[in-house]
């Protein structure tokens, strides 16, 4: 799978200004709790993601998992570190450019093109948090939230994870999420789910909402109130807590 330049720099102009703003409301306190994340305050995000940055640099400069990892970065000043891994990831990726293979979680693109956009999610889903935890909560780009369902919905949840059965919610249903003129339908089971682009066949549940709405709701970052819902309503909760445990 190859990374047109044009999206890799949308991508990487993301990565940059999500990154920044993280870092400017962390600014406003560390102290904050994490309202979605019980236990986590903002410096707790400043410092994973720092970590998860870091991690990718070595991911792109190895093409494999680093190992042993993680260092210790617990004698890191904050805002120090987390400036520093922003920009060693944003060279990164600059570096390894869009075709270089790598280690993904992606079964189909084990290319540095993954990274690109994986990193933009993780820094605007990341920054949503600190906003969240100091009330000054911004739009998400409605392509990027597009996208960001996108991703949730293929590797992460429809990826070959569920092949031994391991979950707690084996969701035999059919569930169809239409965003800003966009149809996904995801079929699960037990030991297999699947992801189509599009509203072909029957479904069990709909789920409606704006890009933004429906990529932090399958992110656990808004409750049920923030989209809209169609069919069986014990199907959407299984659904979202199957995508919890695909995304923990």
């Amino acid at each position: 799978m190859t990374l047109s330049t044009e999206r890799a720099e949308f991508y990487l102009g993301h990565v940059r200004a999500e990154g920044a703003r993280l870092e400017e409301v962390g600014r406003m306190g560390l102290d904050a709790a994490i309202p979605s994340c019980p236990g986590w305050t903002v410096e707790s995000v400043l410092r994973h993601v720092a970590q998860v940055y870091v991690h990718k640099v070595e991911v792109l400069r190895l093409g494999a998992l680093p190992d042993p990892w993680p260092p210790d970065f617990d004698a890191r000043e904050t805002f120090e570190w987390y400036d520093e891994a922003l920009a060693a990831i944003v060279a990164a990726l600059e570096k390894a450019g869009t075709s270089l293979e790598t280690w993904t979680f992606n079964p189909d693109d084990a290319t540095s093109g993954f990274w690109y956009r994986r990193m933009a999610l993780e820094s605007v889903v990341h920054r949503i948090d600190v906003e969240q935890a100091h009330g000054v909560v911004t739009p998400i780009a409605v392509e990027l939230a597009l996208d960001g369902i996108d991703e949730l919905l293929f590797p992460n949840l429809g990826g070959p994870w569920w092949e031994e059965g391991d979950t707690d919610h084996p969701l035999d249903a059919t569930v169809r999420i239409t965003s800003e003129g966009r149809t996904w339908t995801i079929s699960a089971d037990s030991t297999s789910v699947t992801v189509q682009q599009g509203d072909e066949g029957d479904a069990a549940a709909e789920i409606f909402g704006s890009p933004d709405a429906v990529f932090l709701w399958l992110w656990g970052r808004t409750d049920a109130s923030a989209i809209q819902t169609a069919g069986d309503e014990s199907v959407v909760r299984e659904f979202r807590a199957r995508v919890a445990e695909a995304t923990r």
